[in-house]
């Protein structure tokens, strides 16, 4: 007797509403701080390219700090070494929360979101060093078009003010949470110099204080912002990326809430969630948008465009952001679905899966990080900035076209998984569906 056949996982289907609660708070926070960020950008490109250049590179370079402590930065790298800690301690949490409670907690949930965001990390990896080798080009700058910016995503969603079903918009932000894992990785791996061991040495004991202090269910800010800012001063001069410390500790953070056995008080939020909730508005509208003011601020003339297009590394960058990411997150996704028991939402079609492989070719905050990482000098930085940009706007244009031709679907979608006919809170869909009954 033929055995039966295994029931094939939905893909892009309704999210049970405990989780999408969590992603729709997540989301309406980026994307406020993608608007703040958008506003950021733009300021930064005036300001750089106006009659006050001079002060914008006065401010930028100007430094302050505690030299004794090896801390005497300028403005820039404070903005990229000191406030995107706050930002990679958040996506920490989310990647924590993601493998614990979310999309990534089981094999056969995450294999799909993995699967497309490793395919569309490495496949604009490969066609940058392919363009820059056929072009003479230096290969440093590999790294640059493999981050998706998740908050410049929603800000362009929010500017066509689309209707995009939860799912969508859940799947974006899973991709994104596993680049911003990716280029930690990566930073850590190939972005450290002059390594001072005794300093790293430090840096992980405090992350294991840190480690014990969450097993012992210790609570109080009093002792986990002073030990988070030793770690992230130990780790900067330890010579590894400042930003590595603030996922390490956002991954050490326990996002199931304790449930108070023996006679511990029971948690209403898990430390993690309750960090995330107090620490993302000010990582999205703050400290985001203050890095992407000091370092998206590049010359725009003629010939740095025409650089942007003609010079190999600039344009492995764009090739990359805009060809590697369509290709490696769509044809990731197929295949995985293809050979795996996922099968597509049938309200949907393979059309939204392209046209959300278009916009991860957003790639702002992290890959500027990486660029200034990657071409220490400040020439080569400068067009890879240009690249950047240029290969994000790319990217969020023909998004766009590819999106709003789809509205009218995702409108439809949107009022059906919203409609509250009885006005309880919650959604009637939820109610007629018992997988996903709150």
């Amino acid at each position: 007797m033929c055995a039966a056949p295994r029931e094939r996982l939905p893909f892009l289907g309704l999210l049970p509403w405990g989780e999408r609660r969590v992603v729709a708070q997540a989301l309406r926070t980026e994307t406020v701080g993608g608007l703040v960020l958008l506003a950021a950008a733009i300021a930064s490109l005036i300001w750089a390219n106006s009659p006050w250049a001079p002060a914008y590179e006065s401010v930028r370079e100007a430094h302050f700090g505690i030299p004794a402590l090896g801390l005497d930065l300028s403005v820039g790298h404070w903005a990229s070494d000191g406030l995107l800690t706050v930002f990679f301690l958040v996506a920490g949490i989310e990647l924590k929360r993601e493998l614990v409670v979310g999309e990534l907690r089981t094999p056969a949930t995450a294999a799909l979101p993995v699967i497309a965001a490793a395919c569309g990390m490495l496949v604009p990896a490969v066609l940058y060093v392919a363009v820059a080798s056929a072009g003479g080009g230096s290969r440093n700058g590999w790294a640059v078009p493999m981050a998706t910016d998740i908050a410049f995503a929603l800000a362009v969603l929010a500017v066509l003010s689309t209707h995009l079903p939860s799912a969508l918009r859940a799947f974006l932000l899973t991709l994104a949470v596993v680049d911003d894992l990716g280029a930690v990785l990566i930073i850590a791996v190939f972005f450290t110099s002059d390594l001072n061991l005794y300093a790293l040495a430090g840096a992980f004991a405090g992350l294991v204080l840190f480690h014990v202090l969450q097993r012992l269910r210790v609570r109080g800010w009093w002792w986990y912002v002073p030990l988070g800012v030793v770690i992230w001063a130990l780790m900067y001069n330890g010579g590894v990326h400042a930003t590595v410390a603030g996922v390490a500790m956002g991954l050490i953070l326990r996002t199931r809430p304790d449930e108070g056995r023996g006679g511990r008080k029971p948690e209403k939020h898990s430390p993690g969630d309750h960090t995330a909730h107090l620490l993302r508005p000010f990582s999205a509208g703050i400290a985001v948008p203050l890095f992407a003011l000091f370092a998206a601020g590049v010359s725009v003339s003629a010939p740095s465009l025409q650089g942007v297009f003609t010079r190999p590394e600039p344009l492995g960058i764009v090739i990359g952001l805009v060809v590697g990411k369509i290709v490696g997150i769509f044809a990731g996704t197929y295949l995985a679905a293809r050979f795996t028991r996922a099968r597509l939402n049938p309200d949907l079609a393979w059309a939204d899966v392209l046209a959300l492989a278009v916009l991860a070719g957003i790639g702002f905050t992290v890959a500027l990080l990486i660029g200034e990482l990657a071409f220490p000098d400040p020439a080569q930085a400068e067009q890879a900035k240009a690249a950047v940009l240029v290969g994000s706007l790319i990217a969020a244009a023909i998004a766009a076209v590819l999106i709003k031709r789809r509205d009218r679907v995702y409108r439809r979608l949107s009022e059906e998984e919203n409609r509250d006919a009885d006005g309880d809170g919650i959604p009637d869909v939820y109610q007629h569906d018992p997988s996903g009954a709150p």
